[in-house]
C-alpha cells in the first residue's frame, strides 16, 4: 500500500509592484532649466575668457549657486502610493506612512502634519493664488454657459422629454465637477488616498527624515572655496 506524498505548496505569486504617483511643479522644473543654463553660460565664458582669478572664482560660484538651483526647482517632488508619502524637497526628504499622517492642509503653503505634529511643507506643491482666481473666472464661464445650454436643451426636448431614449434625465447637464487650480486638485488626491489607505496595515510605521548631502555637500564647498578666493584677494 503506497501512502501520498505529500505536495509542495504552490509559488506565491510575487507581490505586486507599488507604483509612486508623482507630483511636480512644472513652473519649478521650466524656471530650473532656464537659470541653469543662463549661470552655465555665464560661467563657461568667464572661465574660457577671464583673466587672472576670475576663471576660479566663476567655477566656485557655479559649484555653489548650481546646487541651489537645482534644490529649488528642479529636485522637489512628491511620491505617493498605498503605503506611504514621500516629500522630497530641497535638502529634506521626509517619508510618512498614511497611518502616521494626521492632515494635509493648505494655507499660504501646502504642508503635510504628522501624528506628532510636525509640519512639513510641500516644495513640489505651491499655492499659486493667480491659479486659483483662474480656475474661479473658468468655472463662473462654464456654469453659465451650462445655464444657457441647459435652458436651450430644455426647450429643444420638451415635447419628447419623458420616454425619449436620448434624453439626460434630471441633472444630466455633463458637468464632471468644479474647476480647480492644479495644486488644489493634487491636494484634493492625496487627502482621498490618506483617507483610503490611513488604517492599512500596510500603511504603518514611522516618519523618516534624511538630509540631502549630495545638495548641501557642494553647495558648502563652493561657499568655502568662493569664500577663501574672496579673502585671499
Amino acid at each position: 500500500m503506497t501512502t501520498p506524498e505529500h505536495e509542495s505548496p504552490a509559488p506565491q505569486p510575487p507581490a505586486p509592484e507599488v507604483r509612486d504617483r508623482i507630483y511636480r511643479s512644472s513652473g519649478g522644473i521650466a524656471g530650473g532649466v532656464l537659470l541653469l543654463a543662463i549661470i552655465g553660460w555665464l560661467g563657461f565664458d568667464a572661465m574660457s575668457t577671464g583673466h587672472g582669478r576670475t576663471p576660479w572664482l566663476a567655477l566656485a560660484a557655479m559649484i555653489l549657486i548650481v546646487p541651489l538651483v537645482v534644490a529649488f526647482t528642479l529636485r522637489p517632488a512628491v511620491y505617493a502610493n498605498d503605503e506611504r508619502l514621500r516629500i522630497r524637497n530641497p535638502f529634506r526628504v521626509i517619508v510618512l506612512p498614511w497611518g502616521q499622517v494626521a492632515a494635509l492642509r493648505s494655507r499660504y503653503s501646502n504642508e503635510v502634519v504628522s501624528q506628532s505634529g510636525t509640519t512639513y511643507q510641500l516644495w513640489a506643491v505651491p499655492v499659486s493664488m493667480r491659479a486659483r482666481k483662474r480656475a474661479v473666472r473658468q468655472e463662473t464661464r462654464a456654469a453659465g454657459a451650462g445655464e444657457r445650454g441647459s435652458d436651450r436643451a430644455a426647450r429643444l426636448t420638451a415635447p419628447r422629454l419623458f420616454g425619449s431614449p436620448g434624453s439626460h434625465g434630471p441633472g444630466g447637464t455633463g458637468q464632471t465637477g468644479p474647476v480647480r487650480a492644479a495644486a488644489d486638485r493634487t491636494m484634493s488626491d492625496l487627502r482621498e488616498l490618506h483617507e483610503a489607505r490611513e488604517h492599512d496595515e500596510r500603511a504603518q510605521g514611522e516618519v523618516t527624515v534624511r538630509w540631502a548631502y549630495e545638495i548641501a555637500g557642494p553647495a558648502v564647498a563652493g561657499a568655502v572655496v568662493f569664500a577663501i578666493l574672496l579673502a585671499t584677494g
